[in-house]
């Protein structure tokens, strides 16, 4: 738990530093990353956080999320925690970001200026265990349909940043 998170303001500029702990404790607003792996038949690969995370535990959220680190190259760092938590590689491409804050379980505040970006592949899977519980794909519409029916199963990031993504797929898979 002694992850340093990068502290920013409103427009993403670094404030400083604070142990991953202290920033959810506080509801610091901090730098952190999403990303969203998709096969060739256009299912999203979700995983299924694992029960020993200290939030979010057992949730369905997006194929990977983590925070940069500072003074390691943000692609560096996009790369290495999605082998990190999913055993797969993808080229990645930014998309957008956003800023939410929402209150979670044991008295913490995820308040996250997240990047999200869009990658592909039909590589298996090999999750870290420590992180995930289980994965699977799931096309876009039932998901979206399956958050809305049950929202308590999915990370709410996922659900806020979602349509998002959704849109820039389909634009992307267009051309």
């Amino acid at each position: 738990m002694s992850e340093l998170l990068i502290l920013v303001d409103e427009n993403d500029n670094e404030l400083g530093v604070m142990d991953k702990l202290s920033a959810h404790q506080t509801g610091s607003l901090h730098r952190a990353f999403s990303i969203f792996i998709f096969n060739s038949k256009g299912e999203l690969l979700l995983q299924q956080r694992a029960d020993e995370k200290y939030h979010s535990a057992g949730l369905w959220s997006n194929t990977c999320c983590s925070h940069p680190v500072k003074g390691e190259d943000l692609p560096v760092t996009l790369s290495r925690r999605l082998q990190e938590e999913m055993g797969i590689d993808s080229r990645l491409e930014f998309i957008f970001s956003f800023i939410y804050k929402t209150e979670l379980e044991h008295g913490l505040t995820e308040h996250e200026f997240d990047h999200v970006y869009i990658g592909f592949t039909d590589d298996q899977p090999k999750p870290n265990p420590a992180e995930v519980k289980a994965w699977k794909y799931m096309d876009l519409n039932t998901l979206q349909t399956d958050i809305q029916l049950h929202p308590e199963n999915y990370s709410v990031w996922l659900a806020i940043c979602l349509p998002r993504v959704t849109a820039h797929f389909a634009r992307k898979t267009e051309n």
